[in-house]
């Protein structure tokens, strides 16, 4: 007779123990699969969130075009009368600045003609929109984009336990791009002055005299004592209008100076500039003499609004207006 098979008895705690490892081990091996899944992320996906991309690309914006407006030089114009008129921002050293290649080196010699560029820059026109503020980022939008999780689990055998390491990596940081500078032009120097025709001016006959030698009723100049020879230079800046004889005046030269009034210097025995020629504040323009009407040597100088005979000023009065002493 086959020996009969003898079942060992358990006591009843151990079988528990063994019936819920058992279980404990089937269900937990697909939840953590599930949660390795879910939170693994793909090598090389972006670090960046959606919301993030978004926020950066809001934030670059083009620089402003320029607005351009022009304006043509009429006579008597200069170019702190034409930065005053169009309110240009900066004065006429930007007003300047902008339309050196159409002026030239000397800012107090324009012409009429000259077109005259008055720029505004958009952005100082009109402030510019302040920018949205990005979108706060939540862990439970960006959890998979920030955070990447390594799931490492070992071979189950009954009784192991799983070990779970998580690597967090650092959060990106948000870019704020520099709020950009405004560009204000260097000043120019400014090269407006005024001196006397002669080095050591000494005051003949004054403006206004009245006499009949002279057409016009009275004396339309300044006469300055002078020997024949002593140099006489340009008040200020300006550009060369006649330059020759001028029957009673002699020779003489005129310069039309930056602000629209015209300089003459008379009776001159040599003219050492041309019609054309810019000259600076001092520049020699010939020396004096005793050519024309004259009982003697002398300059004869006038201020005039215009270029011909007639639109006399009172020149001492103009000179020291511009802070030449006489």
């Amino acid at each position: 007779m086959p020996a009969q098979a003898r079942r060992i008895a358990l006591p009843r705690s151990a079988r528990l123990g063994i019936g819920i490892a058992v279980t404990g081990v089937s269900f937990a091996l697909p939840l953590v699969t599930a949660m390795a899944a879910q939170a693994y992320t793909a090598p090389g996906a972006p670090a960046a969130s959606v919301a993030q991309h978004t926020a950066a690309a809001e934030a670059e914006s083009a620089a402003p075009a320029a607005v351009f407006e022009s304006y043509r030089v009429v006579g008597g114009d200069t170019l702190s009368r034409i930065a005053d008129a169009k309110q240009v921002e900066g004065g006429w050293h930007a007003l300047y600045e902008q339309n050196r290649s159409v002026v030239g080196a000397n800012p107090n010699l324009i012409f009429p003609g000259q077109q005259l560029s008055l720029a505004a820059d958009a952005a100082a026109a009109e402030p510019a929109a302040p920018a949205k503020p990005a979108a706060p980022v939540t862990q439970s939008a960006s959890a998979a984009a920030d955070t990447q999780l390594q799931v490492k689990t070992e071979a189950a055998k009954p009784g192991a336990q799983l070990q779970t390491q998580v690597q967090t990596a650092a959060p990106a940081r948000a870019v704020t791009a520099a709020p950009a500078r405004a560009v204000t032009a260097a000043p120019v120097a400014a090269t407006v002055g005024y001196v006397a025709p002669l080095a050591n001016p000494v005051l003949g006959e004054a403006y206004g005299v009245a006499g009949s030698m002279w057409a016009s009723g009275h004396h339309t100049g300044q006469d300055f004592v002078a020997s024949t020879g002593t140099p006489v230079r340009a008040v200020a800046n300006g550009v060369v209008v006649k330059a020759g004889n001028g029957g009673a005046y002699g020779n003489e030269v005129e310069v039309k100076l930056a602000d629209g009034k015209y300089a003459q210097y008379a009776h001159l025995s040599v003219i050492g500039v041309k019609i054309g020629q810019t000259v600076t504040v001092g520049q020699r323009l010939g020396l004096s003499g005793a050519t024309g009407n004259v009982t003697g040597p002398h300059l004869h100088f006038e201020i005039r609004t215009g270029p011909e005979y007639g639109s006399d000023i009172n020149p001492v009065a103009y000179l020291r207006a511009h802070g030449v002493a006489l």
